[in-house]
């Protein structure tokens, strides 16, 4: 009777997964750790240590996003072989779990702005533009992996000071790629109408993906290293003047512009043109000054719940977008003004329930969940979101489809959360959908891309593996038998 009792651990061992090393970035055993309603890793370096880092703070949303998961779709070609293992066989190789629903295509290193938080550390300094034969090259090479990409995001630096702007539009259009957007930091939208009136031009099928960080100097300053308020009043005017459809998109850091999101959302209700708004969590790559982990990270489901605060959608409207569901939440919803009526509440809860993935019986309504699917992905756009919205409506034999439903009348909240050296899991940057494609033909996740392959630092990390592999080679030779 006199044996010792046995103590519970403070947490609950939930599984375990791979993730980096926060100083030397090398692939380590991770616990995942439920401590009351928070998810933690635990790593494990040989050379640096136990490290313990926060990843959501809300565990039932995070246990939810395991029931979105769906099998992914397969990229029509594979660009690189798996020799290394993930992540360092970025290309895509064959053991990468998700095509690409956006892809981004970066046409210039120069930047109008030093931005302290810029992951391509762009700025006025580099000089370098994309030639045009360069990027076509690098479109056939998306097309080729995708035969119908949904979705390209031309990028930089600064894409609109490209000097063959809208030569590169126009080679996007000449390729079977159904949706295109400009991300821009808005200066020349906003200085330039006749740059806008000529966007215009092109607008069916296109979106602006307008840098909208925080109406406040201070935060602007923090982020962008100007306070660029009325310019961004001007591109919005602009925007809203040509009827150019336009997505606000926020870099959110803690402490910084996090209270504002509520602010930035109603915000974006109040011009017409704006059809809904992204938040990312700073993502520390690339140009990011200053940043403490311990006071500027910022977690998804931190910002879900800024989001649910504003009371423009709902805990149960906020949903995991079912390809990557643990790195992006999206809400859509049925906008009149300023008001906007969230679509996941249209659907009774037994057939919600129905309809989702992994879930109780998901073959009771297959259409209304293959058409539920089907809008909240990142390739719904200008070209078909309101067919996409008038398809789930109709699936629902209680509700009337209104009367001239058009891409104005839908309006979108969605939270991409990109991982770095603190979050890092190697199971969900295999699902990752949100990828760049190189000038030599590669195509890599946007989390790889910023933390190995832009600065070169794969080169290294390659050949030290190589070194591993012939030094245990050579060993296994020289043991005794």
């Amino acid at each position: 009777m006199n044996a010792p009792l046995r103590k519970s651990r403070p947490y609950i061992f939930w599984g375990q997964t791979q993730s980096l090393c926060e100083t030397c970035l090398k692939l380590v055993p991770t616990k995942i750790q439920i401590l009351d309603n928070e998810v933690w890793y635990e790593k494990r370096c040989r050379e640096h240590g136990v490290q313990s880092t926060l990843v959501s703070t809300d565990a039932a949303y995070w246990r939810l996003c395991k029931d979105f998961i769906k099998p992914g779709d397969r990229p029509l070609q594979f660009q690189q072989r798996t020799e290394f293992g993930c992540p360092y066989d970025c290309g895509l190789c064959s053991d990468h779990e998700q095509h690409s629903c956006l892809a981004l295509i970066e046409i210039t290193e120069h930047c109008n702005l030093t931005c302290p938080v810029c992951f391509a550390e762009s700025s006025p300094a580099r000089t370098k533009f994309t030639p045009l034969a360069t990027v076509e090259k690098m479109l056939d090479a998306l097309v080729a992996s995708e035969g119908e990409p949904d979705l390209v995001q031309i990028s930089g630096g600064e894409p609109t000071l490209h000097p063959d702007f809208f030569e590169i539009l126009d080679a996007v259009r000449a390729r079977p790629i159904r949706h295109v957007m400009i991300n821009t930091n808005g200066l020349r939208i906003a200085r330039e109408k006749d740059f806008v009136a000529r966007l215009a031009e092109n607008r069916r099928g296109l979106e602006v993906y307008l840098q909208f960080d925080s109406l406040q100097r201070d935060a602007l300053i923090d982020l962008r290293g100007a306070d660029l308020r009325k310019i961004r009043q001007q591109a919005l005017e602009n925007l809203e003047h040509y009827g150019v459809s336009t997505t606000l998109v926020a870099t959110i850091k803690r402490g910084v512009n996090d209270a504002e999101i509520g602010d930035i959302v109603r915000h974006a209700l109040t011009w017409t043109c704006v059809r809904g708004v992204t938040l990312q969590p700073v993502q520390d790559a690339g140009r990011n000054e200053n940043f403490d982990k311990n006071t500027d990270r910022i977690m998804l489901s931190e910002i879900r719940k800024r989001v649910i605060e504003t009371g423009v959608f709902g805990d149960k409207d906020m949903i995991p977008l079912p390809c990557n569901p643990e790195s992006i939440s999206i809400g859509y919803g049925l906008r009149n003004g300023e008001k906007v009526l969230p679509l996941t509440s249209l659907i009774p809860q037994e057939q919600l329930v129905a309809v989702m993935p992994n879930t109780i019986s998901p073959e009771k309504y297959p259409v209304l969940r293959e058409k539920f699917v089907d809008l909240f992905s990142l390739s719904s756009g200008p070209l078909n979101t309101s067919e996409r919205v008038c398809e789930l409506l109709c699936c629902l034999p209680s509700f009337q489809v209104p009367e001239g439903l058009s891409y104005e009348n839908v309006f979108r909240v969605t939270i991409v959360q990109f991982l770095d050296r603190f979050n890092f899991c190697v199971g969900n940057v295999k699902r990752s959908c949100i990828h760049f494609v190189t000038e030599q033909g590669a195509i890599i996740p946007f989390d790889t891309y910023n933390l190995f392959y832009r600065n070169g630092k794969i080169d290294g990390i390659r050949a030290a593996l190589r070194g591993d592999t012939y030094r245990e080679a050579t060993q296994r030779e020289e043991m005794p038998r």
